[in-house]
């Protein structure tokens, strides 16, 4: 394997497709996190919403502590799935799949090496810093 990247044959419109891909790639993983996030805080929120059945009970409000019980605690976050089943789904069926897309062309036109542009990058600032232009 190529270990330096300027020693590819990859041009320069090719670098640039490779580069906004895998900087694509780095927002689908920044909205996976951002899901996930979604995930935790409606689960605190559920917890939190489960506490105040048991306050509205204590209260003797058991008519809002049955609605809040049989209504929306079961409840589904978007189409009856839970937020679990959103991250599931899109971590199989969208994050797996074009990060294996993303690497077959990284593989196909950089011999897998990561961030070409960058390495790239950061030899012409090294280069630049030790005077050699």
């Amino acid at each position: 394997m190529t270990t330096d990247p300027d020693d590819l044959e990859l041009s320069d419109a090719e670098e640039d497709a490779l580069h906004e891909l895998q900087l694509g790639i780095k927002y689908v993983h920044r909205a996976y996190g951002t899901l996930l996030e979604f995930h935790h805080e409606l689960g605190h929120a559920m917890d939190r919403m489960s506490d105040a059945e048991d306050a509205l009970r204590e209260a003797g409000h058991e008519e809002w502590a049955d609605a809040l019980r049989d209504d929306h605690l079961p409840a589904g976050a978007v189409s009856d799935q839970w937020t679990f089943e959103l991250v599931e789904e899109f971590s199989a069926e969208f994050l797996e799949e074009v990060d294996a897309f993303e690497t077959e062309v990284r593989d196909e036109l950089a011999a897998g090496i990561d961030h070409v542009t960058e390495r790239r990058q950061k030899r012409r600032l090294r280069d630049r810093a030790d005077g050699e232009d």
